[in-house]
């Protein structure tokens, strides 16, 4: 068997394919895949764990496509962004600044070939960069990505970031508005004569309190999807991809008669997608925190008192 040439011990054949080195006792693989002969380190002196190691490396190497052997991070990279594009805008936009990352900072240059990519590399490739825990999460994420399409197309047993965590992230503590304090930013907003959305707005903020739904949620709310007769609201979760339903509590009827009178089928019930910059306007004007439904906490509150 040709090893590195060493005065310190001998390979010794102790099984099919199984090689144990006689001073320190580590086994050894030795296979032939395809026509081609491949060497590798079971990394234990324990025969029944190596038997048990060998068996698992005869098993991946059986997985891997040798025409594509000569791969390189860069390719598999360029592969990645070809398959997004239908995708979310800023979502391709923050995977390729990702991947942008990955081939101008790669510790040793992204034209390594991905076969012989380290765990400990893309450790290094994450620490380049002084941000929080989402950021960190959301790289580490795209870098799974990239190396689980090699492991899909039999380039590679293993990716070399199977084993990296996420960052658990600290939940945070929101404040929730008062009744009272949901009421007036709704009335300032309604109060606003020189904006010509404010009305909108108005309704569209007061809905989503009531409702205790999102903004993606109430956005795409359509005449058809409201049930008078068995007083329920038929929405559809857009994080999770699920529809529900939520009751019509009384306090919402008087608000969505008057939002669809001139209305039918799959017309909107709002006008406008987005209350954010009303909230925050309004927020501001009131000396409130800076509640946002984007975070719920208008939501959370008036699930407790527009109920009772």
């Amino acid at each position: 068997m040709g090893t590195p040439q060493s005065t310190c011990g001998t390979f010794q054949k102790v099984g099919e394919c199984l090689y144990r080195y006689s001073s320190n006792g580590v086994y050894y693989a030795r296979i032939k895949c395809r026509g081609k002969e491949i060497r590798q380190s079971l990394r234990t002196t324990d025969k029944d764990l190596a038997k048990r190691n060998l068996a698992t490396f005869r098993n991946d190497q059986k997985k891997i496509d040798r025409s594509k052997g000569k791969l390189t991070l860069r390719e598999l990279c360029d592969t990645l962004l070809k398959t997004i594009q239908h995708q979310k805008p800023k979502t391709i936009e923050r995977k390729t600044l990702i991947v942008g990352r990955i081939k101008s900072d790669w510790p040793n240059g992204s034209n390594v070939q991905v076969t012989k990519v380290k765990p400990s590399e893309v450790q290094l490739w994450l620490a380049r960069y002084n941000f929080g825990p989402v950021s960190r999460n959301l790289h580490l994420a795209c870098a799974k990505d990239i190396f689980q399409m090699a492991v899909d197309d039999g380039v590679m047993p293993e990716s070399p970031a199977t084993k990296i965590r996420a960052v658990k992230l600290d939940k945070p503590i929101r404040k929730t508005p008062t009744f009272d304090e949901f009421k007036a930013v709704v009335a300032d907003i309604r109060a606003q004569r020189f904006n010509a959305d404010a009305q909108d707005s108005a309704d569209f903020v007061e809905f989503i309190g009531q409702a205790g739904l999102g903004q993606a949620e109430a956005s795409s709310l359509t005449v058809n999807d409201i049930d008078w007769h068995h007083c329920t609201i038929r929405t559809f979760r857009h994080k999770t991809k699920s529809g529900f339903a939520v009751p019509l509590y009384p306090q919402l009827r008087p608000l969505l008669e008057r939002l669809v009178k001139d209305k039918r089928g799959n017309d909107r019930v709002f006008k406008i997608s987005d209350a954010n910059k009303a909230i925050a306007a309004a927020c501001k004007r009131l000396g409130l925190p800076a509640y946002s439904p984007k975070k719920r906490t208008l939501v959370r509150l008036l699930r407790e008192n527009t109920r009772s």
